[in-house]
């Protein structure tokens, strides 16, 4: 499969550094809860800005924890829970240090199938299986990584013609197509607790 362009509406630098980082992406994707995802996924690029320079997973992971709070919860905070995901992002990038030597790449690049990657995805703190879901189509659909089996390891989110999650946003009306999604199933969700 060809790789596709990440093309959220967001800083096109923001984009660039999503495109070539594959830690700026696994942070974005990390960050990626009870904010829009276009907060979510700028983040990476506020934190660069803020560090000075691009992180990386060591320097993150032995980053003083006070100091990094400090950085997250700088307004605009870069979460809307910034010592939380603060910690968060510490907790991912010492997975990252301890399994795959510090490279967010690995976590993806040998893996033998769409059941492996989805395991190593679930293993990262934070990521249940809907995330971990949303991440293995991300991968396949914009980045190409395309283990066998990864659509159906990414469950919904891995059909071709979906609009369920930030991996099938490509423009301002597949964005419109996701938020449609997401609003049918939080009212559904709402209607059987109802």
């Amino acid at each position: 499969m060809d790789r596709m362009t990440f093309s959220l509406p967001i800083d096109p630098e923001a984009n660039r550094l999503l495109e070539r980082s594959p830690l700026a992406l696994l942070l974005g994707m990390t960050l990626d809860q009870q904010i829009p995802m276009e907060k979510a996924f700028s983040s990476p690029y506020v934190l660069t800005q803020r560090l000075g320079h691009e992180p990386d997973a060591r320097g993150l992971a032995g980053y003083d924890p006070d100091a990094l709070v400090a950085v997250f919860a700088e307004p605009p905070a870069l979460h809307r829970f910034p010592k939380a995901m603060a910690a968060r992002t510490q907790e991912v990038c010492r997975v990252l240090v301890d399994r795959y030597d510090g490279d967010a790449a690995r976590l993806w690049a040998d893996v033998a199938d769409g059941r492996e990657l989805l395991r190593r995805i679930t293993e990262l703190p934070g990521f249940g299986r809907q995330k971990a879901q949303i991440l293995v189509a991300l991968l396949g659909k914009r980045y190409g990584v395309t283990p066998a089996g990864w659509r159906e390891a990414a469950g919904g989110y891995g059909d071709a013609d979906a609009y369920r999650s930030v991996a099938d946003v490509a423009d301002a009306d597949s964005l419109r197509r996701v938020r449609e999604y997401k609003q049918r199933m939080k009212a559904e969700a709402k209607a059987a607790k109802g």
